[in-house]
Formats: C-alpha cells, structure tokens, sequence
C-alpha cells in the first residue's frame, strides 16, 4: 500500500471502538427493541424508551443509519430497522452474546494489551478487579465477566461441540480421556452423541472441578459410566485409554507449553491410540479477506485470557501434533457457510493416531 492508503486505513482502527459502543448502546437502551415493536418512532419517544434526551439518540443513530442498520424518514424524521429488520431474533440474540461479551470481557481489558504481552500475563484483571490469575479463574469469582462469557459459550458450543462429534471416530466400547474437561459436561456429551456399549468416558481436570464434575454426572444419570480424575497436565496424563479428546484447550498456550501437552498425551497412550483435537484456525493465506479469527482471537488469548496462546494454521497444528508422535489420519475444518454470518473463527478437528 501507499502511505496515504496505509494511514488512510488507520482509520478503520480509529473509530472501530467507537463503532462497536454506539451499536451495542443502541440495543442497551432498548431502541433496536423498540424500533421492532413500533417502526417510525420519532427520536424524542425513542429517547422516552432509553430514558435518555433526543439529541443523544439522534447522535447514535446517526451511525446506525449511516451502515444501513436503521432507515430514517426525511418528512416525519421518524426511524424503522432497515438491514436488521431482515434478521431473525435467533440470529440477533447470537450476535449480541459476542458483542456483550466483547464489552464486558474484552474491550476493558485490551486496554492493558501492551503491559500484558510484556509481562507474558494478564495486567487487566489486576488492575480492573484486584484478581490475580488468569480468565478462567476470574470466571469462578467474577459474575460481570462470568455471566456475559457463560451466554456466547452457550452459543458456540451448542454449534461446535456436535460438529466435532460428526467429524470424529470413537470405537465402540472405548475406554475415553477427556483432558481439561472442567465440569464433566463434555463427558456427558461424549456419552449422548458417541455412546456404544461399553463405552466410559474420564474427565481429567484439576482437582477443585471434581465436585462439580461428579454433580453433574449424577444429575445426567451417567454417573456409571463417567469419572473424575483429578489433576495438571503439566504433571502427567492418566494412561490407559483409547481415545483422548483435546477440546478448547491447547489454544490456551504458546507452541512451547502446546508441545509439552501433547508429549504427555503420546507418552500416556498405547500404539493404535487416538486422539481428536479442536482448535481455531486462520486461513493458510494469512491475507485472505475472510480472515477474522487474527482480528480477534490473538489479541483476546493474549490480552484477556492467559496471557499467552492464539489460533495456529491448520498446517500448524498437525505438525505440532506430528513432532509428538501422534500420526494425523484427519484435518477438517468447519465450513463456513456452516456458521453464523457474524462468526469471528472457524474451528478444525484434528484426529492422530499414537505411532512407535
């Protein structure tokens, strides 16, 4: 690019925050809602629904209008939803949980972004909540970020989890490891959408989830089949299994940590063993015009979560997995045209097979 064009494109950085405030305002304040309900409201009884003066509603929708989000009527200078009257609530409420966990979770604490990749951890939750640790830890003590993360979780894993379990082979019978499986819950799921005769399935996490873990088995009726080993990774796999599930955790790491992991899951496992693996994925093209998992998920690994880890290509991820002994038999990943139209990644599974 020319530096004209260079810093011409700056400014798609610059007003991206305020962007992202003024769409999420609109329907925090209840407009997109009530312009739904009652298309043509003028701004003054949009400023009764929000409890907020006209001239401060004009101003957000003057944006609104602009992307086409929002029509206004030049006579009447009343508004109706223009593009979003064309999108379904489901759809909507799906966007919102990852626009409401942005805020909450992520805009607040990549303003710290520079004084956590130099101290490799996360500064936000110090600074703005007096916590020292990581995301997931805050999670359990913190209910701002808790419950807007818990609500976008819902939405990813109610499309996620069973495309994963499409996309892998567990034989019948199998004894199965579920490794970082917090709260059991994916056991359970192993269970519903992979479950033969004879088939068990281990949850292998640290021990403060184990309580949790086993209510959770008992309440689903799975207690039987289902365990609860408790324990660090970094210390040691469980042995003994067939199949060893990886989901939503390596992208936690850095490739050295990443390595450490799965050197532990190949050195506990037999040969002929398994091991499916999910994981987000940018395109090999790093400039593909679709790419939005590095627009996102690299700053919000970094910045909002450990501190370290991000999303790999899906060439690196096999040959992370291949340096430890584990032999890739499969690499796929979602279709996009699978996902929502405002997905920010795609996910991929990975199934390898334990080799001498």
């Amino acid at each position: 690019m020319t530096p004209e064009a260079t810093l011409a494109r700056f400014r798609e950085y610059m007003v991206g925050p305020s962007r992202f405030m003024t769409l999420v305002s609109c329907f925090e304040l209840g407009i997109i809602d009530a312009l739904r309900e009652t298309p043509g409201l003028t701004a003054a009884e949009l400023g009764e629904v929000a409890g907020a003066k006209p001239d401060a509603v004009e101003q957000l929708l003057l944006l609104l209008v602009k992307e086409g989000f929002v029509a206004q009527d030049e006579t009447s200078g009343g508004y109706r939803l223009d593009g979003l009257a064309g999108v379904s609530e489901k759809l909507i409420d799906q966007a919102l949980a990852d626009l409401y966990m942005i805020k909450a979770v992520t805009l607040r604490q990549l303003f710290y972004l520079t004084e956590t990749v130099r101290a490799g951890e996360v500064v936000a939750l110090k600074e703005l909540y007096g916590y020292d640790g990581d995301l997931y830890g805050a999670l359990g003590e913190l209910p701002e970020l808790r419950e807007p993360w818990a609500r976008l979780m819902d939405t990813v894993t109610a499309h996620v989890d069973p495309w994963f379990f499409e996309n892998i082979d567990i034989p019948a019978g199998s004894n199965v490891l579920d490794l970082a499986g917090n709260t059991g819950l994916g056991a359970v799921d192993t269970l519903k959408l992979k479950g033969s005769p004879g088939l068990r399935v281990t949850t292998f996490d640290l021990p403060d989830k184990e309580a949790e873990c086993l209510a959770n088995f008992r309440a689903q009726g799975v207690e039987d089949v289902c365990s609860f080993i408790g324990g660090d990774v970094f210390d040691g796999v469980p042995e003994g299994f067939d199949v060893v599930l990886i989901k939503h955790f390596l992208p936690m790491f850095d490739k050295s940590d990443v390595l450490r992991i799965l050197d532990g899951v190949s050195k506990s496992l037999q040969i002929g063993a398994q091991v499916h693996v999910l994981v987000p994925v940018f395109p090999e093209d790093i400039k593909d015009p679709d790419n939005y998992t590095v627009d996102f998920y690299s700053s919000f690994f970094v910045g909002c979560t450990m501190g370290k880890g991000g999303p790999q290509k899906l060439s690196t991820w096999q040959s992370w997995l291949e340096e430890s002994g584990l032999k890739v038999t499969k690499a796929v990943m979602d279709d996009w045209e699978n996902l929502p139209p405002h997905a920010l990644t795609a996910e991929a599974v990975l199934s390898a097979t334990k080799v001498a």
